[in-house]
């Protein structure tokens, strides 16, 4: 495997010119700027100066290992020298160009992504995550002349109109504007909605619900069936042996296109290029984003079997983006695909998944009871705690919040969501450091018993 020194740069002292003061500053500006999902008189965000590999600094010059990618989506880490100066080059050749036009960048970046997925014959390009789900489901709905979608209830999809209504967690509620959703529950063996003992159970039980479903809502009237390969916000919910598999056929049966969503879980973040791709399944539609660049640009977009792609050969997509394609985005999206080929990083993530990651979580519920389960597979991981392991109760925010903390403060950066703290570090991540986030989760739950 080659070295990750080469996309990890040796992480080095802050910047000598890094100034409190400007921290203050950032902190005063922060309060003109109305946060996502967030009240706005009640926001303190944690304040970031600089980053580079897996490391970033405040403007103290305090440094912390970025253990939540952020958003899940800094798969090759903070500043890559390779990302970075391609960004540079393009911007001094062409900055920007109209979406109608040829580029040649932009072409270079529609090879790379197709180049990593099996049987695939286009992409088209958005702006982020959530319209690649939306003008994905747009094209199920043309290309089938059909309406209906459905999707999971423990699932997220994104904040436009149908992706949030695609969404199935309490953040749907309230901006439910358009029509045509209908949800199900997806696998989940350790909360299961099916009684099941096992996972074939999990896995067998939870499609005949779908199916059901889609039984009773008219299978004529569905477009499209939308998941997530792995849903990630939700939990990290692994699917269970023949699951994803099973609604492909599904699909088949009434057909119904099949849009895997690999915005969080695709491009690395499992030890595989998809996430689909453990599981042997062909999709219609698959969308993307964060991991394609690591989100040095925004950038999303869906990649487009020739079954799909054929409805618009002779017929007009129904919508375009004045930054589709965006020549900054494809140069960082070729980039960064290049140098995760070149420097073995997907692999990097799968070995610290299967030799440190999994392993040494497994290690820590053992010591642990508040750590219900462990899910995940390389380098996207959640602990699922509970305030009970008898009764799984799940723990309440004021633990989650007082545990976010006590990591901070001992320079980890934690991604939380719900009752859970998941570990989703960027792939370039050393194997030290990998361990060094282990050994500051194990001092923070030994702190909180």
């Amino acid at each position: 495997m080659t070295d990750l020194h080469a996309a990890e740069p040796n992480a080095a002292a802050p910047d000598a010119d890094l100034d409190p003061a400007d921290g203050d500053r950032a902190r005063a500006l922060d309060r003109l700027i109305l946060h996502s999902w967030s009240k706005h008189g009640t926001t303190n965000p944690f304040t970031v100066a600089r980053g580079e590999g897996v490391r970033l600094w405040d403007y103290d010059g305090r440094e912390y290992l970025d253990f939540s990618s952020q958003l899940v989506n800094a798969n090759i880490g903070h500043s890559h020298p390779k990302v970075v100066a391609a960004i540079q080059r393009q911007a001094a050749e062409l900055a920007t160009i109209a979406p109608a036009t040829t580029n040649l960048t932009r072409g270079e970046a529609a090879e790379r992504i197709l180049s990593k997925i099996d049987d695939m014959a286009a992409v088209f390009f958005t702006n982020g995550g959530a319209d690649a789900v939306e003008n994905a489901i747009r094209m199920a709905r043309v290309h089938t002349g059909r309406a209906k979608v459905l999707s999971h209830y423990r699932s997220y999809h994104g904040n436009t109109g149908a992706a949030i209504n695609a969404t199935g967690d309490p953040r749907r509620v309230g901006n439910e504007f358009s029509t045509g959703h209908v949800h199900c529950f997806g696998p989940f063996l350790y909360r299961s909605e099916f009684w099941s003992e096992t996972e074939e159970q999990e896995s067998e039980r939870a499609l005949q619900h779908a199916r059901r479903v889609i039984e009773a809502e008219g299978p004529s009237t569905f477009a499209a069936i939308l998941v997530e390969s792995v849903p990630g916000t939700a939990g990290i919910l692994l699917p269970p042996a023949g699951y994803l598999q099973g609604l492909r056929e599904l699909a088949d049966e009434h057909g119904i296109v099949l849009i895997l969503d690999e915005v969080m879980a695709g491009f690395g973040r499992t030890g595989d290029w998809f996430a689909h791709q453990h599981d042997g399944v062909k999709p219609d539609l698959v969308t993307f984003a964060k991991g394609s660049n690591s989100g040095y640009v925004p950038v999303g977009g869906i990649i487009i079997s020739a079954e799909i792609l054929a409805t618009f050969q002779e017929r007009a997509i129904p919508g375009g983006l004045t930054y589709s394609g965006h020549p900054l985005a494809a140069a960082s999206i070729v980039a960064s695909i290049d140098a995760m080929t070149e420097e073995g990083i997907v692999e990097h993530a799968k070995h610290l998944g299967e030799d440190i990651l999994g392993p040494g979580l497994r290690a820590l519920a053992e010591r642990h009871p508040i750590i219900g389960e462990v899910r995940g597979r390389g380098c996207f991981w959640a602990l699922d705690l509970v305030a009970d392991p008898v009764t799984r109760e799940p723990v309440d925010a004021s633990v989650i919040a007082s545990l976010k903390s006590a990591l901070l403060e001992r320079g980890y950066v934690p991604f939380a969501a719900d009752n859970r703290i998941h570990v989703v570090p960027p792939l370039v991540i050393s194997d030290e450091d990998a361990r060094r986030g282990l050994e500051i989760l194990d001092e923070v739950f030994t702190a909180h018993r």
